[in-house]
């Protein structure tokens, strides 16, 4: 019975922040909501109250992006739903996306039914399920026809949160749902009809490029963290102007700044990598640093920006995909830097070691590094990726040097590890002594025999360091 109580309290003061939104008599979870039941403190916490639209059905859609999604397997999906009378409708992103004629990658399923429901339909109907872990998140993944994998999660309201997680419970209300959403234009619906689910006016933010959170800014960041960098990511991708923020939702964002180091490095990334790479990529890591948003990202907080705006422009003359990695490299001073981004951001091995090459080597570029011949030599290194070089390229914006080295087809060198350990050169010394007859190797235009370069091996013995650094890894 007390479990019971709670989980009815902690349902009235999630339902507190939209029960000012709700005119109409929509339905809620179970146990109704009395006004006095709301306390004055949980209301004194919603902040403004989002626009409601009076219907929220008012339009219909036909485009090719909405019939492209519909295969035998959607369409064996929806007919179970309405078999078991449970309500079926696609969520988020795939709805912004159709209504901006952008064909859909991902579509998320929301629903009326419980995850427990859905679990008995589908084993009912013989319906393979995968991916088991979802379910403590709502979300039931049913395998159609052996073909296709569906996300379903049902309708939910967050009451209880800590900045990175929700504690939530089942509702079958869609504007309960809608209501939690980070933004405006992601928490609309679209029915199998084509009907468009609208209540907080996504749509008109939508044709206008606005990035609005629903109701209270400070509210839904609150709820999690995440969505402060979920607001530049989609500024990128909705906005017409790169300078036509709500200074309010800036400095709510500012006010909260200190909320994203309580977020994982990994999520984090994720989001940094989609803004830097899209539109507006460097007025918006302004925008965000001028919110105080670095210190918390692993970012220095005095960052280069000008080498990081000329680096912007410069990747402009390359051809796309660039690594993200890549454009914050320019952000930053030293390989110090890369390494506190390292520990922040958790990035991969690759990433850490290209921007670790980055810093080495940029200064490099236009002295020890001038002609074709010294990136093909760079290439040689025992510890050196060519695809670094090739970036190095990018970086420089040497053009013409990039395409001549991407087209180099690199020659077999003529002599393998084991021929030196016949010589006696094992361990440390191998990887020296094979680094200089590269170097030889390269010098002659890659036209030195085995045995021409094992001629030389005397001379590079007496250059052999009394103490090589085993861990070198660059030069």
């Amino acid at each position: 019975m007390y479990g019971q109580l709670r989980l009815v309290k902690l349902t009235t003061q999630a339902l507190a922040s939209v029960s000012q939104n709700i005119r109409q008599g929509s339905r809620m979870v179970p146990s109704p909501i009395r006004p006095r039941d709301v306390s004055p403190e949980a209301i004194a916490q919603l902040g403004k109250v989002p626009r409601i639209r009076q219907n929220p059905v008012f339009r219909k859609v036909d485009t090719p992006e909405f019939r492209s999604i519909f295969t035998p397997e959607l369409e064996a999906l929806v007919g179970l739903f309405k078999k078991y009378n449970y309500e079926l409708r696609i969520a988020g992103g795939a709805v912004r996306d159709i209504l901006m004629s952008i064909p859909p990658k991902d579509i998320d399923f929301a629903t009326t039914a419980t995850p427990d429901e859905m679990k008995a339909m589908f084993e009912k109907e013989e319906v393979r399920m995968i991916h088991a872990n979802g379910e403590k998140h709502g979300t039931i993944t049913p395998r159609i026809n052996d073909k296709e994998n569906f996300e379903v999660t049902t309708l939910r309201i967050d009451i209880r949160t800590d900045g990175r997680h929700a504690d939530v419970v089942y509702t079958t209300d869609w504007q309960l749902d809608a209501n939690r959403r980070d933004l405006t234009i992601n928490s609309m619906f679209l029915g199998f009809d084509g009907t468009v689910y609208d209540y907080f006016f996504g749509y008109d933010d939508l044709q206008e490029r606005r990035v609005i959170f629903v109701g209270d800014a400070d509210i839904r960041i609150k709820e999690d963290y995440l969505r402060i960098l979920r607001y530049f990511r989609f500024y990128g991708r909705i906005a017409k102007d790169a300078k036509n923020h709500d200074e309010a939702t800036l400095g709510t964002i500012k006010e909260n700044a200190e909320g994203l180091a309580r977020i994982s490095g990994e999520r984090i990334w994720m989001e940094l990598k989609k803004i830097v790479v899209g539109n507006f990529g460097s007025e918006l890591l302004l925008e965000m640093h001028r919110c105080k948003l670095f210190e918390h990202i692993g970012l220095p907080a005095n960052p280069n920006f000008e080498e990081f705006k000329r680096l912007c422009g410069v990747l402009e003359q390359f051809e796309k995909p660039h690594y993200p990695i890549l454009y914050m490299s320019g952000l930053l001073h030293s390989v110090e830097d890369v390494m506190e981004l390292h520990k922040r951001l958790k990035l991969s091995a690759y990433e850490r070691d290209l921007a670790r090459f980055i810093l080495q080597q940029r200064e490099k570029v236009d002295t020890e590094y001038t002609i074709l011949r010294d990136y093909q030599k760079l290439c040689l290194h025992q510890y050196v990726n060519r695809d670094y070089v090739q970036e190095l390229l990018k970086y420089s914006n040497k053009v013409d040097l990039y395409y001549q080295l991407k087209a180099w087809v690199k020659p077999d060198f003529p002599i393998k590890g084991n021929v030196l350990n016949g010589h006696g050169i094992k361990e440390i010394r191998l990887g020296f002594v094979l680094n200089e007859l590269k170097i030889l190797w390269a010098d002659s235009d890659f036209k030195l025999t085995a045995d021409e370069l094992l001629r030389q091996l005397p001379d590079i013995l007496e250059k052999v360091p009394s103490t090589p650094n085993k861990k070198r890894r660059s030069t």
